[in-house]
């Protein structure tokens, strides 16, 4: 059990730390970076490699970026087996729905607490 934690810790610190070396070493913006992240995780998905990371590392895989855009892209996945080329369009926003609201919420109430 405890080595679980040890390995979430590692994995996802390392996801960290290469997104602070790309922040400090190159141009790019932290938006490029986030972007990069996000598609690293649908490209790992696609030729197999994340869910294995997920089950080895747990947390410290499903909860960075790259765990986003793998989540994004399962969805996809499945709603094109489901529906054809309707679920292209509407299975990222399902299978993200609770992500996607959770950063709608956070935006709102920080331009509601900007106006005080």
């Amino acid at each position: 059990m405890f080595l679980e934690y040890v390995w979430a810790f590692l994995i996802g610190g390392a996801f960290c730390a290469v997104g602070q070396l790309l922040i400090d070493l190159t141009k790019l913006t932290p938006a490029r970076i986030l972007v990069s992240y996000v598609v690293a995780g649908v490209v790992l998905g696609a030729v197999g490699v994340y869910d294995p990371l997920i089950e080895f590392a747990g947390g410290g895989a499903t909860v960075p970026l790259t765990g986003f855009g793998n989540l994004l892209a399962k969805g996809v996945r499945e709603a094109v087996d489901q529906h054809g080329l309707l679920g292209a369009f509407m299975g990222g926003f399902t299978a993200a729905a609770a992500g996607i609201a959770a950063a709608g919420c956070s935006r709102l109430c920080a331009l509601r607490a900007g106006q005080r």
